[in-house]
């Protein structure tokens, strides 16, 4: 016997104060709900209730275990209902997984208009390079760069990454502007190191319509995007950007961009979550509130949305 079930029976009819009615309330046949309490009462050796046609009332060891587990059956209730409030309610706390790059350039600037919209709403943001194990953190959601992520996510692509090829002006007067493919071979380039093989990262560039790659020698190598901003900037050599950090640097006359008609967008930000996991509200609002934003954000090439898919 579920002496749990068989308990919360038991409480449902004496609150109700009568089997039809807690049988009505719990959604099930009067009968079921008699069998459960006489076999509670079968299994505790006593009787709890005094039953009549027209009346029901408890017996003396009836009232002490009702007042013994009606505080506790309250409490489990309550419980429930609040999950399911928080469920569907915004609120609580939001886990948010981002690569450090991604995290302070896209994310944090979403926090603040998002949390003023959703006041009950607290966040915690993990910055990771490497793709986190969102069961492991506990995450509700999770923001990367890349062409396909793990089939056991679910991710929507908010945008297009641009790939800008870019220099300091100070680079340039110093060797010079490439104005083919062909001339990077005679220039100093930047390169970037995948972060959990620490291959370095072909280039990729637009011949026509179609995407095409280049093993380009570095001078300068690094895993981490920032590090090899600070390259570029400080002159060290050419390197392709993902647009995000590179087009506030464009814009402000910082970094020169090269080469622009073989500027890839096969690239592009995801975010996403554990399939068939029930996201709470906070996290379906987050993600809604998010896509919105970067659509209109000028540090992306963005395409069309492309819907919550599995990549």
């Amino acid at each position: 016997m579920d002496e749990f079930k068989a308990l919360a029976a038991f409480a449902g009819v004496v609150e109700a104060g009568s089997f039809r009615r807690a049988a009505v309330q719990q959604g099930l046949a009067p009968q079921a709900v008699s069998k459960t309490v006489r076999q509670l009462e079968d299994r505790l050796g006593v009787r709890l209730l005094h039953r009549t046609t027209r009346k029901l009332s408890m017996t003396e060891e009836g009232a002490r275990l009702f007042a013994q587990v009606q505080p506790g059956i309250a409490a489990l209730r309550h419980a429930v209902e609040s999950t399911k409030e928080a469920r569907t309610g915004v609120e609580g706390v939001l886990r948010v997984t981002a690569s450090r790059s991604i995290g302070l350039r896209i994310v944090v600037p979403l926090i603040e208009p998002f949390m003023a919209e959703h006041p009950d709403v607290r966040v915690e943001l993990e910055l990771e390079d490497r793709i986190t194990d969102l069961v492991a953190q506990r995450i509700d959601v999770g923001f990367r760069v890349g062409a396909q992520l793990d089939r056991n996510y679910v991710a929507r692509r908010l945008a297009d990454i641009r790939h800008c090829i870019c220099a300091s002006p100070g680079y340039i007067e110093r060797f010079g502007r490439p104005r083919t493919w062909a001339d990077l071979a005679r220039h100093r380039c930047t390169g970037f190191r995948h972060v959990n093989t620490g291959k370095l990262m072909p280039w990729e560039y637009l011949e026509g319509q179609e995407t095409a790659f280049r093993d380009v020698p570095a001078v300068f190598s690094t895993n981490d995007v920032d590090a090899e901003v600070q390259a570029v900037l400080t002159g060290i050599g050419i390197g392709q950007l993902p647009g995000y950090a590179a087009m506030p640097l464009i814009q402000a006359g910082l970094l020169v961009q090269l080469l622009p008609r073989h500027t890839s967008e096969r690239i592009g930000l995801y975010v996403y979550y554990l399939q068939g996991a029930r996201l709470p509200a906070r996290a379906r609002a987050f993600i809604d509130f998010a896509s919105a934003r970067l659509k209109d954000s000028d540090h992306f090439s963005i395409g069309r949305a492309r819907g919550a898919a599995k990549p």
